[in-house]
């Protein structure tokens, strides 16, 4: 594939690069096995495992692009708790004591203006003003106002950034999801895990560079699915894609041994599946094979390492107890926030939790507090455990969804039971990795409708996370199809109120 690895490239350039990769490949071809099989063996001379005895984070897996990161980053880890189906901001984190005192009345055409609303609710003909259905306090030294459904959240009020300005175009699920971690509503470009990945490189060798675990609201009320392009490579090369952790059976499937085969004659035969995509490697020059080779041996090492990470033997009771009961119990949002903390401190640079159960249309007044009892407790957990552990300053949290809800309420106007999907206002919250703490960002209006105060676009947010991690989100670019691609499409503003 040209020009993976550069930027900007007028014609000239490309044309000496393709003539280099013809001249690579009749290297590859004319030689006893050539660069492919030293490549080989390279891999198979290392070791495998963990590194070094006692060390915390296993040596360097494989380097990323020259010159990336772009300036020395705040953030060397990311993880983000995707809450799928909209977190309602106007219930948890942006209270209006104007809606209380307007509820069951329309909310005025001059708020409502021309706003895009999904099909389910476009037509309406009343607008019935739903206030906060739990009361907001303030918490920490802050004074950060959020809802008493997060206390655990508000524990952690001092840590994190607020912010109340999100906005997209999106008004249903799937393309909200697919706008920000990928950039565009439509399937199939790279997700910001296989981008980070692509540019920064991985930090272990015993375990993917990129992680995706998901999980669900007890009762099943959200019917939301997570699709594989929600941590695809999209045109990179498939070794950069999420390798998702599976909530039920094993974490990894074909990991273990079949029956009557040993460790030994397992290598054995992967060294001899190696050397033969080497030889096409030589042949070929195709990078999927190179892709082919490192996968194989990242499963041999995973043999050991995923084992060891699901050993919680070594986790104390205060640590476990933080998590909640859930934290043992395979496949919920907490256990996956546990494992999460035991990825980043093994190395692991990207990791993506994602949870549904927020698309609240008619269960609003159960449903909610059914989540945040599920979720905002371990999410605080997770923050914590780092902070003590020494890993916040350099680990981005993130915490969001696809879009809010509704301030009118959806269904019966006269009574009223859950809210529509909301694009044009919500909320978030960062912790950690050069976030600004104990900070509310943006405001809305009474009604938490229009955007008042420093608007953060989708777009604003990549960026914004990619500078965090060192990266000018300009100069992260893949050609593809004649063209250079990057995470934030052709915009995107690095918000610097929420960069500490």
């Amino acid at each position: 594939m040209p020009n993976a690895h550069t930027h900007n490239l007028d014609l000239d350039s490309l044309r000496q690069e393709n003539i280099a990769r013809v001249t690579r490949r009749q290297l590859f071809g004319s030689t006893a096995g050539g660069v492919g099989l030293a490549a080989l063996a390279s891999l198979l001379g290392k070791d495998a495992a963990r590194g070094a005895e006692g060390d915390a984070v296993p040596r360097r897996g494989s380097p990323g692009l020259p010159g990336v990161p772009h300036f020395p980053p705040k953030a060397k880890r990311v993880v983000v708790l995707w809450q799928g189906g909209g977190p309602s901001h106007v219930d948890l984190f942006d209270d209006k004591p104007l809606m209380r005192e307007m509820v069951g009345k329309d909310i005025p055409d001059s708020v409502r203006g021309t706003t895009r609303l999904s099909t389910m609710s476009s037509g309406y003909g009343k607008w019935p003003c739903l206030p906060a259905i739990k009361p907001h306090k303030a918490y920490g030294q802050s004074g950060m106002m959020l809802s008493e459904m997060l206390p655990n959240v508000g524990g952690i009020a001092d840590d994190i950034c607020l912010v109340r300005s999100m906005y997209t175009e999106a008004v249903n699920h799937a393309p909200g999801v697919t706008f920000f971690m990928t950039g565009a509503q439509v399937p199939g470009r790279p997700s910001m895990g296989a981008w980070l990945s692509y540019g920064l490189g991985s930090e272990t060798e015993n375990l993917p560079s990129f992680v995706v675990m998901t999980s669900s609201d007890k009762g099943k009320t959200c019917g939301q699915l997570f699709f594989d392009y929600y941590w695809g490579n999209g045109f990179l090369p498939s070794r950069f894609q999420g390798v998702r952790f599976r909530n039920t059976g094993d974490l990894v499937p074909y990991l273990a041994n079949p029956p009557g085969v040993t460790t030994e004659a397992r290598r054995a035969l992967l060294d001899d599946i190696s050397e033969l995509n080497a030889a096409h490697l030589a042949d070929y020059g195709d990078p999927e094979i190179e892709t082919r080779i490192a996968q194989y041996e990242m499963a041999f090492r995973m043999q050991s390492s995923v084992p060891d990470l699901m050993d919680f033997s070594g986790e104390t009771k205060a640590t476990l107890d933080r998590y909640g009961p859930d934290a043992v119990v395979k496949g919920t949002f907490a256990n996956n926030c546990l494992i999460a903390r035991r990825l980043l401190e093994r190395g692991v640079g990207f990791v993506q939790l994602m949870h549904a159960g927020w698309d609240q249309h008619g269960n609003l007044f159960t449903q909610l507090a059914e989540q945040c009892r599920d979720t905002e407790g371990p999410s605080a957990a997770l923050v914590l455990d780092l902070k003590e552990r020494g890993m916040l300053d350099d680990t981005l949290v993130v915490w969001g969804g696809e879009f809010g809800r509704t301030p009118f309420g959806q269904g019966d106007p006269a009574a009223p039971k859950g809210r529509d999907h909301f694009g044009k206002a919500y909320s978030w919250w960062l912790a950690g990795g050069g976030a600004k703490r104990g900070t509310v960002y943006g405001a809305t209006d009474d009604f938490g409708w229009n955007i008042v105060k420093d608007p953060v676009h989708v777009h604003d947010m990549q960026a914004t996370i990619l500078h965090l991690c060192g990266i000018d989100h300009t100069r992260l670019t893949f050609r593809y199809q004649g063209r250079q691609y990057r995470l934030t499409d052709i915009h995107g503003e690095v918000v610097k109120g929420i960069v500490g």
